[in-house]
């Protein structure tokens, strides 16, 4: 990486984000998202009523070295800051949502302590000082937008495949899934022999980006979703969470308490046992892709839950109960030959891309398959209408026939 363009970088202060355009579909009918990001009356905001841009955040105690001069700092910003990148990515990520707002909010978190390299003094860490930057510029961003919801957030579920789909809601902003590839680098030879990429730290990874913690993390105000994923995710202890944002150490642990308590409201914690091995998932993606392709209710049968769920934002309706989601998908959906998929994976969990069937023969990107398992069966399918979401996993828009 260069040091960013000065010139270009005047163009970028104010943190912008792009919003998610859905595939033409059915939909349906229903409130709007509720704005959920405003705390400005929440004790926890003690100590912090402005929020900075966290460029001269170097705060911590100590007493420091001198200010880096600027050849130095254009020659090593890019060494130092760069393998941040991912995780910066994923906390991002973790509060909006939204992989396009995040990959924005990322490069303006980057710009601004490029430009801010020369004053940082050294009292306190480069990872601490950009995660203070990222943060309080995703704070910025979240003054202005609403949450990010799933169909299973905004209204019941429907048990009878029958019912009439509703229309599509494209003024909501809905949740995005996101590729694993983008929150870290494939494990070198190194982190496996030391046992970095042993099974139970990939499972303890995969935790802090689940879809449905991300989803429950939308329900949290923009502050208490700070705190506990500086506390909970990324183990920041309460002084280095106090200084990332402005507050108090008491301020720091009365909102985790509090975004502790809405959490397991939104969503409560599953069985960490239920996570299947590596062979488990395997097996299941490629038995679902076969099936899904193959146009095979009957193998799906086999693959999903007696309580599996299916939503399909931007479609508001969504399904509970194996025999209204095998209804849908058979009367509806599946087709023979309509459907190609290619396995991939979002957050933490099997995916697949599904590609349908053109006039000319071919296949253009279609959806987002996103699969929960709980045990050895597939527990719940958010199949994400947006065909723009397929090129960011790395896959092509279109595939031959």
């Amino acid at each position: 990486m260069t040091a960013p363009d000065t010139h270009a970088a005047r163009g970028t202060d104010e943190t912008t984000g792009h919003e998610m355009t859905s595939a033409d579909m059915t939909g349906a009918e229903t409130t709007n998202a509720d704005t959920t990001n405003a705390d400005t009356t929440d004790v926890e905001t003690a100590g912090a009523d402005t929020v900075d841009n966290g460029i001269a955040a170097d705060d911590a105690p100590g007493t420091g070295a001198a200010p880096v001069p600027r050849t130095v700092a254009d020659a090593d910003f890019s060494t130092l800051a760069e393998p941040f990148r991912p995780e910066l990515l994923a906390h991002c990520y973790r509060m909006l949502g939204s992989l396009h707002d995040a990959e924005d909010l990322v490069q303006e978190t980057y710009l601004r302590a490029w430009r801010g390299y020369d004053r940082f003094e050294g009292r306190s860490s480069v990872r601490r000082w950009l995660y203070k930057i990222a943060t309080m510029t995703c704070l910025t961003a979240l003054e202005t937008r609403t949450r990010r919801p799933l169909p299973s957030g905004l209204g019941a579920p429907s048990d009878d495949h029958r019912v009439a789909v509703a229309a599509d809601r494209r003024d909501i902003p809905w949740l995005q899934p996101a590729p694993d590839a983008l929150f870290a680098p494939a494990p070198t030879p190194a982190d496996t022999a030391s046992g970095a990429a042993d099974p139970g730290a990939i499972v303890a990874g995969r935790t802090g980006i689940r879809l449905a913690f991300i989803a429950a993390l939308q329900h949290l105000p923009a502050r208490q979703r700070a705190v506990l994923t500086l506390r909970d995710v990324l183990a920041f202890r309460t002084a280095e969470t106090a200084e990332i944002l402005g507050m108090t150490p008491a301020a720091v642990d009365s909102a985790l308490r509090r975004a502790r308590a809405r959490l397991a409201d939104a969503a409560p914690v599953e069985d960490e046992q239920a996570e299947p091995d590596e062979a488990t998932r395997r097996r299941l993606l490629d038995a679902y892709v076969d099936a899904f392709t193959r146009a095979d209710p009957a193998a799906l049968v086999d693959l999903l839950r007696a309580d599996v769920e299916l939503e399909m934002p931007p479609t508001p309706t969504w399904f509970t109960g194996r025999d209204a989601v095998i209804g849908f998908l058979a009367s509806r959906v599946l087709r023979p030959g309509l459907f190609r998929l290619v396995p991939t994976s979002a957050n933490g969990q099997p995916a697949a891309a599904a590609y349908r069937r053109t006039p000319d023969g071919g296949y253009d990107a279609f959806d987002l398959q996103v699969l929960t398992l709980r045990g050895p069966r597939i527990a719940r399918v958010t199949a994400f209408l947006d065909p723009g979401l397929v090129p960011a996993f790395g896959l092509a828009p279109t595939l031959t026939a």
